[in-house]
């Protein structure tokens, strides 16, 4: 994971050109096709196909990964760094292991600080390409120590689900691809590459990217990202399933891989098992493990190694990988309806003053607003991290879309959040909240959208 940015002085930034469309995500479902404002006859709703159980993923195999990683860091001077023989051997390894079991394989290169940096993409064959779930983890230590856990934890698990997908024989209703980044810990240099390198159809046919940052921390917790409801609870029920209860995560806003995709409209879920954050005393009390400590106490140091490994949350964030794996591949492919409501009024917001609103007022529906009401955003920004986004429903229950985050320093807020409303009335007006909690920013609100 990405080490935290401290803040610093910023000169003024022309905002980023607007992305493609936002894309609208319903639980477990591709995105709508639509914008329109419209309201379609609500078809019958197709049945979704069995979910065949993943398999056990077993914990020997992943902590085999690890113990090559550490031993490709060993042989290269001590670490897998962007730039270093031993980031190379890495990607290596896993892309043999890809090859022998079926997979098609692609090594993507980019350039960062003068040197060549590689994204390894495996694809697995069949399923629908225009529907693709993607999990991915970045490969990349920093140059202080192995990574073991941050991040060959997270890539042993994607590795070694991707591997179990091929004992399988899995054959998926949407595509399935998984991802190795490079130079993450410069700042998700390489996914970011990716992201980029799409074009604007290939990126809407991405239908979920899952992103795994350390899943093995020594004093572990159980961390959902928090983006999209559904995935949030994909994975919180699975833990439920084990008596885990999960928190969702605020320690790693910005900070992996998942920010590239989010930004650029796709909807991200992922697992985390904490860094340098203190465990509190509830949270021991909850998982185990000592209040007071971090997560991670070797988190971007030398003893990042196979000893840094907490066995237990290693096997259970990897059976929760495949999990997520196997029910998302196997969903339907059939597009959502619902009713979308727009507004593409601009709406200047004031650097580091008052929140603005711009509103929609919904009309026709029934009762209560869905449980998972689709909030399309679309703000040009030039330091998206000073922004905070609520959506206030007309009983006036205000719900946080995003919070301030001093790490997160790119442009624009373009995605779609989703947001459980079922306990407010559906018709009335919705507004959209946003201040810029910081100086030296600008931006404005270039339209939103509500699908229900």
């Amino acid at each position: 994971m990405t080490e935290r940015a401290p803040r610093r002085s910023r000169l003024r930034r022309t905002a980023l050109s607007a992305a493609a469309a936002v894309t609208l995500a319903a639980a477990f479902l591709a995105p709508a096709a639509s914008a329109a404002p419209k309201a379609p006859a609500a078809p019958v709703p197709a049945a979704a196909p069995a979910v065949a159980a993943a398999p056990d993923i077993p914990v020997a195999n992943v902590k085999a990964h690890l113990a090559q990683l550490q031993s490709i860091a060993t042989a290269n001077g001590g670490n897998r760094a962007h730039g270093r023989t031993g980031y190379k051997a890495s990607i290596d390894y896993v892309k043999g292991k890809l090859d022998a079991a079926g997979y098609t394989t692609s090594l993507k290169t980019f350039s960062y600080n003068g040197s060549t940096g590689y994204n390894l993409i495996a694809d697995w064959p069949g399923g629908d390409t225009s529907h693709v779930i993607m999990a991915g983890a970045h490969l990349d230590s920093v140059t202080g120590g192995p990574g073991i856990n941050d991040n060959g934890s997270g890539s042993a698990g994607v590795l070694e689900t991707a591997l179990a997908v091929s004992r399988a024989g899995l054959q998926p209703t949407k595509h399935l691809r998984f991802g190795w980044w490079g130079a993450e810990e410069y700042g998700m240099i390489g996914s970011q590459n990716y992201v980029n390198s799409l074009a604007a159809t290939e990126r809407s046919k991405i239908e979920t990217y899952l992103n795994f940052d350390m899943i093995g921390s020594p004093n572990p917790g159980y961390f959902t990202y928090r983006y999209d409801s559904a995935l949030d609870a994909l994975f919180r029920d699975y833990f439920a399933g084990l008596g885990i209860s999960t928190e969702q995560d605020f320690e790693g806003d910005g900070r992996s891989d998942h920010a590239p995709f989010q930004n650029a409209g796709i909807r991200v879920g992922g697992l985390f098992s904490g860094a340098d954050y203190t465990k509190t005393s509830a949270q021991a009390a909850k998982w185990g493990g000592t209040a007071g400590q971090p997560f991670d106490r070797c988190y971007h140091s030398s003893c990042d190694t196979t000893a840094n490994i907490n066995d237990t949350a290693l096997d259970r964030m990897s059976d929760a990988i495949a999990h997520a794996v196997w029910t998302l591949a196997a969903g339907s492919t059939t597009p959502p309806t619902g009713t979308v409501f727009e507004n593409t009024a601009d709406v200047q917001i004031p650097d580091y003053g008052s929140a603005v609103t711009s509103d929609i007022a919904v009309t026709g529906r029934t009762g209560n607003a869905p449980s998972a009401l689709q909030v399309g955003v679309d703000i040009k920004h030039t330091w998206r991290g000073d922004l905070v986004i609520d959506l206030v429903a007309p009983n006036g229950t205000s719900f946080r879309l995003k919070a301030s985050s001093g790490s997160d320093s790119a442009a624009n807020v373009q995605t779609t959040y989703t947001v459980n409303a079922s306990a407010a009335p559906a018709n009335g007006t919705w507004k959209l909240k946003v201040q810029d909690v910081g100086p030296q920013d600008t931006g404005y609100i270039d339209s939103w959208k509500l699908t229900f």
